[in-house]
């Protein structure tokens, strides 16, 4: 069997998913009253498409039955890379509107603050790959569906104080930083302890049920053992994801910078005039 193949086996081709995809993108471009930002719109769109790629794509196949390194990636994008992508779509003027409902403000200023922002969605991660959790959710679609809307909801809460479209609901940068690193260290040791477990720490993946026959060529064609397959899946959180910390940690020193910039130019501009220029006139003798 070859992988393309193989590929276009596990491919789940759930109307309803895609369906919900394309709702959401509607509803987006529906609400703009003017035309959007080309970056903000690529943002959302691309949240968008990579939602439907790890809910609709042979990640969903593999992971849900075959491979854990294919189910952990799926989990990578959904915590890592579309609610980000996400958020930066969101105008300004659209979060200024939900705000001034006070419900809603009410409970964006209690979670946008590190410490609650950042339990719910690590703890949310790491909750999830407790083998008792984990096993539970693949064994039951409808404990896995509330496992994948979990990871939206509260990696969402975690993106937010770092991306949000209003400045004033974004943590400083260096808390941010420092924010963002402490999760990168979170994340990273659960990928090394995954990487470095015995295998069978996930059962389901150790003697699958195979009604397609693809055992053969994903453990003999791909490599991926047991074994295997489970380093692959922890090294998936260990360095791609440690990257993506990291990308957003050059992201909020680079805004950071340019904040500067532009606070002094603001500055500059307010001087009364002739004071630059009275400061570097030497008296004469």
């Amino acid at each position: 069997m070859t992988t393309w193949h193989a590929l276009a086996l596990t491919w789940p081709w759930e109307p309803s998913t895609a369906a919900g995809c394309a709702a959401l993108a509607g509803v987006y471009l529906g609400l703009a009253g003017r035309p959007l930002g080309w970056r903000r719109t690529l943002s959302f769109m691309a949240g968008a498409s990579v939602l439907l790629l790890a809910l609709d794509s042979p990640l969903d196949g593999l992971g849900d039955r075959y491979l854990f390194s294919a189910h952990m990636a799926q989990h990578m994008l959904l915590v890592l890379i579309v609610p980000p992508l996400l958020i930066l779509g969101i105008r300004p003027a659209w979060a200024r509107a939900a705000l001034a409902i006070p419900a809603v403000r009410r409970i964006e200023r209690a979670l946008r603050r590190p410490a609650p922002a950042w339990i719910i969605g690590t703890g949310t991660l790491c909750a999830w790959h407790v083998p008792a959790l984990y096993n539970r959710a693949l064994a039951s679609d409808l404990v896995h569906i509330g496992q994948h809307l979990s990871f939206l909801v509260a990696s969402t809460i975690f993106w937010w104080p770092v991306c949000a479209p209003l400045a004033e609901a974004r943590t400083p940068a260096l808390g941010t930083v420092l924010y963002l690193l402490a999760a990168s260290l979170a994340s990273s040791g659960l990928g090394i302890v995954l990487t470095f477990a015995p295998p069978g720490l996930y059962p389901a993946y150790l003697h699958p049920h195979d009604p397609l026959g693809l055992l053969p060529t994903i453990r003999g064609g791909w490599g991926l053992t047991p074994a295997v397959d489970e380093q692959v899946g922890g090294l998936l959180m260990w360095v791609p994801g440690g990257l993506v910390y990291l990308c957003a940690i050059l992201a909020t020193l680079g805004r950071w910078y340019r904040e500067g910039d532009e606070q002094e130019l603001r500055a500059g501009d307010a001087a009364p005039p002739g004071r630059e220029a009275r400061r570097y006139v030497t008296p004469m003798a």
